[in-house]
């Protein structure tokens, strides 16, 4: 028995696209019909609606095509798809909540004439998610209480897709650029370029566009990459030759 195929106009309409949306796709390689019919119609299979349907999930927490590529190329696991995208409404629900919460006690210091304490915004930033225990002190060192609550108020933004840009398309940024570096690729190659200023785009938009709050979060990356990344085997100074190596890039983009 055959298996069924969709053509791209009633795939479209199912699915609430248009057909140049699903051709698009096909351009760029994040979706290719896996059949074509002899006279080069496209035909989607069911491994290609499975493909769609993980496209559509992750677009819908907030991902740009270009981190959705990065994602299914990684082997994201689709009913982890499925699994975060209701975990993360109700854990963004009691997220909220407590930062809310936090929030009040610091605006109710404010409005007493007391600076907020440096404590007090560590657990605000911790309620959003942006920052580990461990990444504590490490922020400490290179953040002043200003620039701390402004991170943990850019991350609380970012919501549930947070998590495929921290651990999922981020780290694979890191790995592709160490990849080129390995191989003796120049930091002006413009693939290197490319990696760089897709790595800077999500440092705007975790820091709101503050480029010393970008240098403060990677200068403690470096010191405590322990902490900064969960990676309990990383050491000081482990990254460095990439760090110098993508800074050089970054002296090269216009």
């Amino acid at each position: 028995m055959s298996e069924s195929t969709w053509k791209v106009g009633p795939l479209a309409q199912a699915c609430g696209l248009t057909v140049r949306t699903l051709h698009h796709w096909d351009t760029i390689g994040l979706l290719s019909p896996s059949r074509r019919t002899a006279g080069g119609h496209r035909e989607y299979t069911g491994h290609d609606i499975e493909r769609l349907y993980q496209v559509l999930a992750l677009r819908s927490l907030g991902l740009g095509l270009d981190t959705i590529a990065v994602c299914l190329d990684s082997g994201v696991d689709p009913t982890r798809v499925l699994r975060d995208h209701r975990e993360s409404v109700e854990a963004q629900l009691t997220a909220l909540t407590n930062l809310r919460d936090r929030l009040v006690r610091i605006e109710e210091q404010a409005a007493d004439g007391s600076a907020p304490t440096t404590s007090a915004l560590i657990d605000a930033l911790r309620a959003t998610g942006a920052a580990s225990p461990g990444a504590d002190q490490a922020l400490r060192r290179h953040l002043d209480d200003d620039q701390l609550q402004a991170l943990g108020a850019h991350s609380a933004a970012v919501g549930p897709a947070a998590h495929y840009f921290l651990e999922v398309e981020w780290p694979e940024l890191y790995r592709r650029a160490e990849e080129l570096r390995r191989s003796g690729v120049a930091p002006s190659d413009p693939r290197v370029r490319g990696l760089v200023a897709r790595m800077d785009e999500l440092g705007a938009l975790f820091g709101g566009g503050d480029r010393t709050l970008s240098t403060g979060v990677r200068s403690a990356w470096r010191e405590d990459p322990a902490a900064l990344s969960g990676d309990t085997s990383a050491r000081p100074g482990q990254w460095d030759d990439l760090a110098d190596y993508l800074d050089e890039a970054r002296k090269g983009r216009k």
